[in-house]
């Protein structure tokens, strides 16, 4: 555990975005809203489940790339002490990982609405309601934006270290 006192602060941000990430698994992915008053009040009469899904309802668009982060921020934290494995590009891996995670994320929230058959997307329009982004889907946005900006500082901070020297070299 000696380990833990070297992990840097842009490692431990890319682990709390995983865990906000995981977090992000918990509350609404997609719930229904009006914005027109009797319909709005029709909605909040309707059990909660009727109006909104889960992560595992919305599809692998919405709970792989919250699991995604969580696993790239936990190999940072695990892994990137080792000289080695940072040369090897875990820097960059972690950046194309939370590319791809932000990327998934922003694709599963245009399509968010195609969870639903089109006859149900059709009535729901005719009666005012739309398909909104819930929490779940906030926060795992903002977990894949901090993944990301702690990615780039660690990718820029690998390319400022000099390579190491072997020994006997000149």
């Amino acid at each position: 555990m000696g380990r833990l006192a070297e992990v840097r602060r842009r490692e431990w941000l890319g682990l709390a975005a995983g865990l906000l990430a995981v977090a992000a698994l918990f509350p609404p992915w997609t719930t229904l809203g009006s914005s027109l008053p009797e319909t709005a009040a029709a909605l909040a009469e309707l059990p909660a489940d009727e109006v909104t899904r889960s992560v595992w309802e919305a599809g692998p668009l919405a709970w792989f790339p919250p699991l995604l982060l969580a696993l790239a921020g936990a190999a940072v934290v695990v892994l990137g002490q080792r000289p080695s494995v940072r040369r090897a590009g875990l820097p960059h891996l972690w950046l194309v990982a939370a590319a791809v995670a932000l990327a998934l994320l922003v694709l599963g929230w245009l399509t968010m609405e195609w969870r639903y058959d089109v006859d149900r997307r059709e009535l729901l329009r005719e009666l005012g309601v739309s398909v909104r982004a819930g929490a779940g889907r906030w926060l795992a946005v903002v977990a894949g934006v901090v993944s990301g900006i702690a990615a780039v500082l660690d990718v820029r901070a690998v390319r400022r270290t000099p390579p190491a020297r072997r020994p006997g070299s000149v």
